[in-house]
């Protein structure tokens, strides 16, 4: 008969073992991002300038000079270091979601891992694909809106000027780009549940009225409080979710091809 203590420490050994593992595994995440941020940090001015594009843009056609101000010493010396740290963590999010993988592959089967390396090239490229959508669309539109409220002096009428803060744009264009990253990885998110037996395409169907609705509430939160902004991050929440119902449905027929294909052989 075997001793409870003896079970223990058997059991907890493992356990030490996987946490020895997940430290290491977090130790090379952690340095990757320090490595992307010092880059990163070199080239901060050239980054916050390409993610001034869409306010240049807009400032421009707008026949305004393009400015930007800081109203505190280190108020733009700051802004470098968080736009290095948003850089770093860009960069550096493959190497991350390789170290959680190779942290969690021992546990899965062959052909679940398999199933899941298409999810691991899939989420950056969405991710950028939707930051894409921020700086060459999203961005230029609602500058312009913010730029059509300026108001001329004169008159006895007081000049309305835009003078965007460093930091300020800075959090406006992080947090449209984190925003739109996460929509765009909602085909990655229900075609995994799907794998999973936890969603079906019927399913989705059902709550199409429903996830129409939260888009546009979601955007109205996210989103600068304009319509064109509000719009353009509804729309393509709500293609995304009709593509997925199409990913779902792949998932389902391949999954009953397979079950018909192993029912189809003889028993052993």
């Amino acid at each position: 008969m075997s001793n409870p203590e003896d079970e223990i420490e058997a059991s907890r050994a493992p356990l030490l073992t996987h946490l020895l593992e997940l430290r290491q595994r977090l130790i090379r995440a952690m340095i990757a991002v320090l490595i992307a941020f010092v880059a990163c940090f070199f080239f901060a001015k050239q980054i916050y300038n390409f993610l001034l594009i869409p306010y240049v843009w807009a400032a421009s056609a707008h026949g305004d000079v393009p400015k930007l101000i800081y109203t505190a010493p280190q108020e733009y010396f700051l802004t470098q270091l968080k736009v290095s740290l948003f850089g770093a963590f860009c960069i550096a999010f493959p190497v991350i979601a390789i170290q959680l993988y190779k942290f969690v592959a021992p546990g899965l089967y062959k052909h679940e891992r398999q199933a899941f390396t298409p999810f691991l090239i899939a989420t950056p490229v969405l991710f950028a694909i939707g930051g894409a959508v921020v700086i060459f669309l999203m961005m230029p539109l609602a500058m312009r809106f913010f730029l059509s409220l300026e108001q001329q002096g004169g008159d006895g009428v007081a000049a309305i000027e835009l003078l965007p803060k460093v930091n300020e744009y800075l959090s406006l264009v992080m947090g449209l780009v984190v925003a739109f990253g996460v929509v765009f990885q909602l085909p990655v998110i229900l075609t995994l549940l799907a794998r999973v037996g936890m969603i079906t395409s019927d399913g989705l169907k059902s709550w199409r009225r429903y996830a129409i609705v939260f888009a546009f509430i979601a955007a109205a939160v996210l989103t600068p409080p304009d319509i064109m902004s509000q719009f353009g991050l509804a729309i393509p929440t709500i293609l995304l979710y009709e593509g997925s119902i199409l990913a779902v449905k792949y998932v389902e027929r391949k999954r009953a091809i397979e079950q018909a294909a192993r029912e189809a052989q003889p028993a052993s």
